[in-house]
């Protein structure tokens, strides 16, 4: 499935109307550019985001969507070409050093030698003033391995270390790249039951993912990237509703797909055995056609799910 230009979706903070509490986080026209041998990337072009204090926020995109670039800027590592970062209504550099600001990243910064509880204490040492050691280790449900070595930790459990570590200032804004790769289903739903209860206490929480069920299951709103802009802001449900049409399937053998294509609304037929999944942007003709010109049985009409609606959005034209 293709798209042309989709305009964003209103999300709940982006007619943001003012207020005595600044954004978590306000972009405003966003640009940066990289030199690479013989052209120039426009990595970020234009962004416009808003994030409310204590909101889930799923910030979704393609490989090359300008989703890293963006989050380096709300971190303070990269300085924009043109437009505005703010954070809580100041310059990152002053969130991060005030300790307002956090970040769970995939891979470096653990010392293979230490134990898990080494690394926080030494991490904690850097603060004026962090959490206490077991209360963060706890919270990351790690306390019970605090003596192993990290290099002897799996995959899943570095991750909820650096989980821990980003917990240390107590931030008022954590932002999350693929915070669960290598956890098994329960140590994810932990961890979201986790995100869950910080955000009703008014923590912020932006994350990047490619679990897909994870940003439709716990995310209040779904940002879509595409060529470092915005293309879709909304829930879950009204990110799904932007990607036009259904899924009809049914079992029908011997069916023509030529003959089907021909129904108005038709733009993709896929076979399976006797089975047959049409996807239309009319299924109310298409089942019609279905049950009264074909011998079709076992209909089903389903709506379009998260993954397709990411595919629509994100990889349509530009």
């Amino acid at each position: 499935m293709t798209t042309t230009a989709t305009p964003p979706v209103a999300g709940p903070a982006a007619g943001r109307a003012g207020g005595s509490e600044p954004a978590a986080i306000e972009l405003r026209d966003l640009c940066k550019s990289f030199r690479v041998p013989g052209s120039e990337v426009r990595a970020v072009d234009g962004l416009d985001l808003v994030i409310e204090p204590g909101e889930i926020v799923a910030f979704l995109g393609p490989n090359g969507a300008g989703k890293s670039t963006t989050i380096d800027m709300v971190l303070g590592l990269v300085t924009p070409d043109s437009g505005t970062a703010r954070i809580f209504g100041g310059p990152p550099e002053q969130a991060v050093a005030a300790g307002r600001i956090s970040a769970v990243l995939q891979s470096g910064g653990l010392l293979p030698d230490l134990t898990v509880a080494e690394t926080v204490r030494l991490v904690a040492a850097l603060y004026p003033r962090p959490r206490p050691v077991d209360e963060v280790l706890t919270r990351a449900g790690i306390l019970d391995i605090g003596a192993r070595r990290v290099g002897k930790c799996s995959g899943g459990q570095r991750q909820r270390l650096r989980f821990a570590l980003a917990l240390l200032p107590d931030p008022d804004l954590i932002v999350l790249d693929e915070p669960t790769t290598g956890m098994d289903v329960e140590g994810r739903r932990e961890f979201w039951n986790a995100m869950r209860a910080d955000s009703r206490r008014g923590r912020t929480v932006v994350f990047a993912t490619h679990y897909l069920d994870e940003a439709d299951a716990y995310a209040d709103r779904i940002v879509l990237v595409r060529g470092g802009r915005v293309v879709a802001d909304g829930t879950a449900a009204e990110i799904k509703n932007l990607a036009a049409g259904r899924s009809v399937s049914a079992r029908l053998p011997g069916a023509d797909p030529a003959r089907l294509l021909a129904v108005p609304g038709v733009d993709d037929v896929e076979i399976s055995g006797d089975r047959i999944v049409v996807h239309t942007s009319d299924s109310d003709t298409l089942a019609r056609h279905l049950l009264t010109e074909t011998a079709a049985a076992d209909l089903e009409i389903t709506s379009h799910n998260l993954e397709s609606a990411f595919l629509a959005l994100t990889t349509g034209g530009h």
